[in-house]
C-alpha cells in the first residue's frame, strides 16, 4: 500500500509558490542558464529551500516548461474551436511573439539545453497533437497545402520564436507574417494571395 504524500504546509506552499514565479520570470528572460542559487536569492528564500522543492535545476525548468505548455496548448485549443481555417495561423503568430518574452520556452522548443521528447514526453505528445489538429483542421478548411507536415510547422515556430527574441524586430515581424501565410497557402488560392 503506497502512502499518498502529505499536503504542503502553508508556508512550503507559498515558497514553492514563489520559487516556481521568480524561476518562470528569470528563465524567461534570461534563459535556462540562469543558476539555481541565483533563483533563490531573487525568490528571497534559501537554495535548500529550492532544492526541497526541485532537487535539480533540470527539475526545476522542467515544471515551468510543463505549465507552460499546458497553456500554449488551451489556447491552440480556442483558436482551433474559434477558427478552424485560421487557428494555425493565429497559433504561428502567437508562438513567435512568445519567442519575444520568453527565452526559456523559445530554448525548450529549440532543444538548446532541454530535450522536451524526453523531459517532457507526454506534454510533447500532446502539443505536437495540438499542433497536427490544426494543421489538419487548416487543410481541411484549404487554408494550408497538403504537403505540410507538423515537423514542418515546428520548425517554423523554433525560427520565428528566435528572430523575434533575438532581433526584436516586430515590425519585421508583421510583414514577415503575410510571407509565411503565402508560403503555407495552396498554390493559386485566394489565401497565398492574401
Amino acid at each position: 500500500m503506497t502512502e499518498k504524500p502529505r499536503p504542503l504546509r502553508a508556508d512550503a506552499a507559498r515558497n514553492r509558490a514563489r520559487v516556481l514565479q521568480v524561476a518562470y520570470e528569470t528563465f524567461a528572460e534570461e534563459g535556462a542558464a540562469v543558476p539555481i542559487d541565483e533563483i533563490a536569492r531573487r525568490a528571497g528564500v534559501g537554495a535548500g529551500t529550492v532544492y526541497r522543492h526541485f532537487p535539480t535545476k533540470e527539475s526545476l525548468f522542467q515544471a515551468i516548461v510543463a505549465d507552460r505548455l499546458s497553456q500554449v496548448i488551451e489556447r491552440a485549443r480556442a483558436q482551433a474551436a474559434a477558427d478552424p481555417g485560421e487557428g494555425l495561423y493565429a497559433f504561428l503568430v502567437h508562438m513567435a511573439e512568445q519567442g519575444a518574452t520568453d527565452l526559456g520556452l523559445t530554448e525548450a522548443f529549440a532543444g538548446i539545453g532541454f530535450d522536451l521528447t524526453e523531459a517532457l514526453p507526454e506534454a510533447e505528445r500532446e502539443f505536437t497533437g495540438i499542433m497536427a489538429d490544426l494543421l489538419a483542421q487548416a487543410q481541411r478548411a484549404g487554408t494550408v497545402r497538403s504537403d505540410v507536415d507538423t515537423d514542418d510547422i515546428k520548425t517554423l515556430i523554433v525560427g520565428l520564436q528566435a528572430m523575434r527574441r533575438f532581433r526584436g524586430d516586430s515590425e519585421r515581424m508583421r510583414r514577415v507574417y503575410p510571407v509565411i501565410r503565402a508560403g503555407l497557402s495552396v498554390p493559386g488560392s485566394a489565401e497565398a494571395a492574401r
